[in-house]
């Protein structure tokens, strides 16, 4: 039966936590809530790998709850104070949202205090100590819980892949397994402020269009299904022999199959649907899905110069705490999931088994440029890690460059994806608009 950990309050605002068995977390919550206990956080363990820690009782929820009492109950004095705002905001909530802002702030803490010369444990314990975020603070201490039982935090982390992203993770595994967290975590830092970034920057290119894009094709099924009928009800009273546009007769009769037979093209579309996600679960299918990342127009290169230069980054941290070049592959190869990468990766290895150049993979493929094959080839004749923080720095270079290529051409696309549904809007609604307004269907009614 899975394991949860929660977190609640009382009527009288204490905090009650615990670790608890129950079928499900929709279910634990119902049974919180008719105990009077308000729930802040409810997250489910993973078994793996926990058995070791022994750090809270995985007993049963109904036998927790009739000794409440006995929970573990915080002092008011050590915690931070609920208000009635506060209780009220997570009641009707379910518990306080974590935004990727709060990430963002915890690794900036956590670098600072690392460059500091903090361990893993005092400053995971002073970041808690100030995180009003009631649902993160529980999150850290789990992974407080797990460094203080000898874990990697990456290991706990892995728990919450919903809140801390994939790269993130593998970003501070290579940094624990290399020795060199602090470099890590001003890697992760850079990565979530670019990925912040390009969120914005997308997002005030494609919300407006798209909600644009919206608002046309609305009316443009609201128009065709209620004021066309009119004008052609209007055509049929006079008498005249004027006809609506073909493209209109054609629309209209198009959406009328479709609301008459609307089970047919829900059931080809989901049936698409559920063929392309079962193709994309096979082995063949991810790494085709996953090729075409890395190749489709407009963003395929940006994806792939961001896989490559995460890749190169870490590398080049573990070869400068020492690593062989193979053991500094092996380890690095977690900061993508991308099967194309993946496999260049693992070509590279076997070439250094046999006694070939690790970099041939990368070049056969063509999705590297010349100049960052080159400059990796020179940098194995001369001294490989300062090569590869020059190669950083063309490809930090490289990477603004293709950024913004993207954003000038992305409004380029979403105009011309709006202008192609307005003009079609214009040809079957505004049309036979402009017909009834002129008049012109009058002469033919009357015989001229």
């Amino acid at each position: 039966m899975p394991v949860y950990s929660y977190r609640a309050l009382t009527k009288q605002g204490l905090e009650v936590k615990n670790r608890v068995e129950d079928t499900s977390r929709f279910s634990l919550i119902k049974k919180l809530k008719r105990n009077n206990l308000m729930p802040i956080s409810v997250v489910q363990i993973n078994n793996r790998g926990r058995d070791k820690r022994k750090r809270g009782k995985n007993t049963d929820i109904d036998s927790v709850l009739k000794k409440v009492n006995a929970a573990d109950i915080r002092a008011k004095s050590g915690t931070k104070k609920i208000t009635l705002k506060d209780k009220i905001g997570l009641w009707v909530s379910g518990g306080e949202r974590i935004k990727p802002r709060d990430v963002m702030v915890f690794t900036q803490n956590f670098y600072l205090l690392k460059k500091a010369n903090f361990n893993n444990i005092h400053a995971l314990s002073t970041i808690i100590d100030s995180t009003d975020n009631l649902t993160f603070r529980a999150v850290l201490e789990d992974i407080l819980a797990g460094v203080e039982a000898g874990e990697n935090m990456y290991t706990t982390m892995e728990y919450y892949s919903s809140i801390f992203p994939y790269i993130y993770i593998n970003i501070i595994k290579v940094g624990e397994m290399s020795g060199s967290l602090t470099q890590s975590l001003q890697q992760a830092i850079t990565y979530l402020d670019e990925a912040t970034a390009m969120t914005k920057k997308i997002r005030s290119i494609l919300i407006p269009n798209l909600l644009q894009f919206g608002g046309i094709l609305i009316m443009l099924v609201l128009g065709t299904l209620l004021a066309i009928p009119q004008i052609q009800n209007v055509f049929d009273t006079v008498g005249t022999t004027e006809q609506l546009p073909a493209i209109t007769l054609w629309f209209k009769e198009f959406l009328d199959g479709v609301i008459a037979h609307w089970y047919i093209p829900t059931i080809i579309i989901a049936g698409i649907a559920v063929a392309i996600v079962s193709y994309i679960r096979t082995p063949k299918g991810r790494y085709n899905f996953d090729y075409f990342k890395y190749t489709m127009p407009v963003f395929g290169k940006l994806i792939y110069a961001l896989d490559f230069e995460r890749l190169i980054r870490a590398i080049l941290l573990n070869i400068q705490n020492g690593m062989r070049i193979q053991d500094a592959i092996e380890v690095s190869k977690s900061v993508t999931k991308n099967y194309v990468m993946l496999s260049m990766i693992e070509t590279s290895i076997n070439n250094i088994l046999i006694g070939q150049s690790w970099i041939e993979p990368f070049e056969k493929s063509g999705l590297s440029s010349t100049m960052i094959t080159e400059m990796l080839k020179i940098g194995m004749q001369t001294d490989l890690a300062e090569m590869m923080e020059k190669l950083l720095e063309y490809m930090e270079i490289d990477i603004e460059n293709i950024l913004q290529k993207i954003m000038k051409a992305l409004p380029q696309i979403v105009y011309s994806i709006v202008g192609v549904v307005l003009i079609f809007f214009v040809l079957v609604v505004l049309v036979p608009m402009i017909q009834v307004y002129m008049g012109t269907f009058l002469f033919s009614a009357a015989g001229v």
